[in-house]
């Protein structure tokens, strides 16, 4: 009920050792001049109690990355405003594209990845997260991820 992404979008393997770029399980940064957190884009499934999530990465403000960063660890951080961020990551099966979709990121307890939530337009990401998906739309997110088209 989960697929994650592990990189941003403009993420490339041989950043792994270029001065100014860093890539962990939760932040990224590159070139000291692009700063990414990961989270989550949660879609209910309808009847059900379990939401199927997106593994996503969104990019923040120099500003605001700081200040996830600086607060990281810190216990009550969920408190803190939404970040605006444009959406990192481009999800299969969506069409447009989901890169650079608006999004505001809502830190979570330490622990939990942040919440993304999108702006509210009628791209069909959007859509599925303010109503919801079948669980055959799971199961052709699913195949999709895991047997793509060679």
């Amino acid at each position: 009920m989960n697929f994650s992404s592990p990189a941003p979008a403009y993420w490339q393997p041989d950043m792994e050792r270029a001065p100014g770029c860093v890539l962990s399980s939760d932040q990224c940064v590159i070139q000291d001049e692009a700063f990414f957190v990961r989270g989550l884009i949660e879609l209910p499934v309808i009847g059900r109690d379990e939401a199927f999530s997106w593994g996503v990465w969104v990019s923040l403000s120099e500003k605001n990355f700081e200040r996830a960063g600086e607060l990281w660890e810190t216990p009550g951080r969920e408190s803190e405003p939404a970040y605006f961020g444009w959406l990192s990551t481009d999800l299969p099966l969506y069409s447009p594209s989901t890169i650079n979709l608006k999004t505001m990121v809502h830190t979570r307890p330490v622990g939990e990845r942040p919440f993304i939530e999108l702006e509210p337009t009628d791209h069909p990401l959007a859509v599925d997260q303010r109503t919801g998906i079948t669980m055959e739309r799971v199961q052709q997110i699913a195949e999709a991820v895991l047997h793509p088209e060679a």
